[in-house]
């Protein structure tokens, strides 16, 4: 019986751990757009309720960021983007901020509670994001005039604000 219980062992121990192991899935990218391709087809309302589109961008260098405010990564994010903002509003980029699974009310209590003056769209679900992307947050994009991805940011590593203001300035 020892015998046949030791072959059994030596027979289905490697076929068992080689199932296990023999399908290796790539993981799904986390981009669907990245640098050098147009801005997606997208239309967010802001919450001062204007219109923003890839098509009311274009003539315009701009900032797309997407964000979820309970994000500690967004959380560090943001306060740089409005660094940015500061700096460059008056110089006609346009900044879009818009929420990853986030309701306005929550939104704007964040940019309350933190003293935030961003323009952003909240958007209870992930129809605008995924046109961008697929996982993570924070994600910032910065297009040139002609709606072209020139830059992207994303959590690895955290944005910092000298990486993104001297990829703006580069489009100015």
């Amino acid at each position: 019986m020892k015998g046949i219980l030791r072959i059994l062992l030596c027979c289905a121990l490697p076929i068992l751990l080689g199932l296990s192991s023999c399908i290796k899935e790539e993981p799904e990218s986390d981009e669907v757009v990245s640098i050098g391709h147009r801005l997606p087809n997208f239309s967010v309302e802001m919450n001062d309720g204007r219109m923003v589109t890839n098509q009311t961008l274009l003539g315009k260098v701009s900032m797309i960021v997407f964000f979820h405010t309970g994000c500690p990564d967004c959380r560090q994010t943001l306060p740089r983007v409005q660094r940015i903002y500061d700096k460059y509003a008056t110089e006609g980029v346009e900044f879009v901020l818009i929420s990853r699974e986030e309701v306005a009310d929550s939104v704007a209590a964040y940019w309350q509670r933190n003293g935030l003056t961003l323009p952003y769209s909240a958007q209870a679900d992930r129809r605008v994001y995924e046109l961008f992307a697929h996982k993570r947050v924070p994600r910032v994009y910065i297009n040139d005039r002609d709606g072209i991805i020139k830059h992207v940011f994303t959590d690895d590593p955290i944005p910092m604000y000298e990486s993104m203001d001297d990829a703006l300035s580069t489009l100015l």
